[in-house]
């Protein structure tokens, strides 16, 4: 064998190696991880919807992967300082963070975010869908959801809807219905959802959307009334209630969810592993029964599925924030 020949074939075997090694990579990989604890950064404070489930999930994680899991609360500018946290951190497979509707709307509501949707967040798994629920006084002189269009198409601006803050889930839904039925209603925004709901349970104001776990409480008390879920199906937390689109607004849905994050670049085996323990914890029974109870349906989809849903999430919402012209100011 000449020298040229057995160059060639070094450097042939030395590719080969190289190729079997980066094979071997990713399953080393998962099988090592995670060997310290795992930081899951939520841009809210504590006690909210984002929040609960985001714990529910870090201590599930911490009893299957046997490292304790931590969540790390970072509230501000519609969660997008949260965010920018999960977006900044190393991708080495030890920071995620959990989101929620707001991140998609994030996109077309802000000229200029902090970080890249597309370059510098790796969708994980979507943990659950929340469908908002309306709610009015108990005094409002509507007892359905037609009677509110109707009763809003008959007095326009005389009918005042809350919301969490302009650009919010609750704010967004609300003016997809009025862009569905041509009702028009005023929208008075406010810093988080416990004061919206304050000022429906005292006829301050007569509509507001939620996520079922802040309405049914004061629901069943009779502080507020119940009168459409924005859903395809009713929800199992409240059977009673209908949906939007039983009571003939065709196609009416809006909803909250919280999904997993990680930096872009977090190892491939890293996010897919971690999307399938979310997908077998969100299956268990005790999780799923209380996911459902705060109105939260159960999905645990994969990297793939959630990175197409937050682009049908960020196209709808931006539709509906250029149509009704909404600003932050």
């Amino acid at each position: 064998m000449n020298t040229r020949t057995r160059s060639r074939r070094q450097v042939l075997l030395a590719a080969l190696a190289a190729a079997a090694a980066a094979a071997r990579a990713p399953q080393a990989h998962a099988q090592s991880w995670p060997a310290r604890p795992i930081r899951i950064v939520v841009p809210y404070p504590p006690g909210g919807f984002t929040d609960v489930t985001a714990r529910l999930i870090a201590q599930k994680l911490q009893e299957r992967l046997g490292q304790p899991v931590t969540v790390d609360n970072r509230p501000g500018a519609n969660g997008i300082i949260g965010t920018d946290a999960v977006a900044k951190a190393a991708p080495d497979g030890y920071t995620f963070g959990v989101v929620i509707a707001a991140y998609a709307a994030n996109t077309t509501l802000y000229a200029k975010l902090p970080y890249d949707p597309q370059k510098d967040l790796a969708p994980v798994s979507l943990i659950g869908l929340s469908p908002l629920v309306a709610a009015v006084n108990p005094n409002a002189p509507f007892k359905t959801a037609k009677e509110l269009v109707e009763h809003a198409r008959r007095n326009p601006g005389k009918v005042s809807f809350a919301s969490s803050g302009n650009g919010s889930a609750a704010h967004l839904t609300t003016e997809l219905l009025k862009a569905r039925t041509g009702a028009y209603m005023v929208h008075i925004p406010y810093r988080g959802a416990a004061p919206a709901l304050t000022d429906l349970m005292g006829g301050q104001v007569e509509l507001f959307f939620d996520a079922a776990s802040g309405l049914l409480a004061p629901g069943k008390a009779g502080k507020v009334r119940l009168i459409g879920v924005a859903s395809d199906e009713r929800l199992p937390a409240a059977p009673d209630v209908p949906t939007f689109i039983e009571q003939g607004i065709t196609g009416f849905t809006g909803s909250t969810w919280a999904g997993m994050l990680a930096p872009a670049g977090t190892p491939r085996d890293v996010v897919k592993r971690m999307a399938d323990e979310i997908g077998q914890i969100v299956r268990q029974d005790d999780v799923r029964a209380r996911l459902e109870g705060m109105g939260t349906v159960p999905v645990g989809n994969s990297p793939e599925e959630f990175e197409r849903f937050i682009g049908e999430e960020t196209r709808k919402w931006g539709d509906v924030i250029r149509r009704a012209k909404v600003t932050l100011d």
